[in-house]
């Protein structure tokens, strides 16, 4: 395995190029207050007053300011071009939870490889925020304490079945597929929702602001699906 270029027993946040607003931003911070940027991101982390503990990616998009203003010693340059840097950043952070921001939005193609990164290291505590989701893989198990009426999709990235309790549409006896059936613009029925994956793949969309009753599921979750082989 990979030596791990940053090593918290506390939540990362992981910040990427694209769009970050100051409320997603200081949002997040609520999650963790270490910083790492993957390449552009360094550039919204110093908009936004911060310095990242350190800079991961094929640097391609980090502004030559950007340069000046960090110490080299934190830049972290991975040349191959077969991974996205959410994914190089993923990798290279070790960490009970990482958040990630600057990876949904402003381009789709962006942002689906961004969730299939997600669902491809399904067995890593990982949050994405945008402006106005919260997005996590979905583990063998997850209990979500949320108001009742919150919109909660299920969006599968391969085929998965699985069950729930506490939603307006169960998904028990439910095959869903990308190309299928897929439960997205669901609802809780609930105060305690609970669902249940029988194979990975199967993302979990919240309203951003409920992005910490999702951060706390994904802690409390008893076991993540087992480690991908790493390519």
């Amino acid at each position: 395995m990979a030596a791990k270029i940053v090593s918290e027993n506390k939540p990362v946040l992981l910040i990427g190029g694209g769009d970050v607003d100051k409320v997603t931003f200081d949002r997040a911070l609520t999650l963790g207050q270490t910083i790492v940027a993957a390449d552009g991101g360094a550039d919204t982390v110093l908009r936004f007053g911060h310095t990242p503990r350190a800079v991961i990616g094929d640097m391609d998009s980090i502004s030559e300011h950007a340069r000046t203003l960090l110490d080299p010693a934190t830049l972290f340059p991975i040349a191959e071009q077969d991974s996205t840097d959410f994914d190089k950043g993923l990798r290279s952070i070790q960490a009970p939870m990482v958040v990630g921001l600057g990876f949904l939005g402003r381009r789709v193609d962006h942002t689906l490889a961004a969730l299939s990164v997600l669902a491809r290291r399904s067995d890593r505590r990982v949050l994405l925020l945008g402006g106005h989701d919260a997005v996590a893989a979905l583990p063998p198990e997850l209990a979500l304490d949320l108001p009742v009426g919150t919109r909660l999709s299920l969006f599968p990235m391969a085929p998965v079945s699985g069950r729930s309790e506490g939603l307006h549409w169960p998904i028990d006896g439910l095959t869903l597929a990308p190309g299928g059936t897929i439960g997205t613009s669901n609802r809780t029925s609930a105060p305690r929702v609970r669902l249940w994956a029988h194979q990975p793949g199967l993302l979990v969309m919240l309203p951003v602001s409920r992005a910490p009753e999702l951060a706390a599921a994904l802690h409390a979750a008893a076991a993540q699906w087992p480690a991908h082989a790493e390519g």
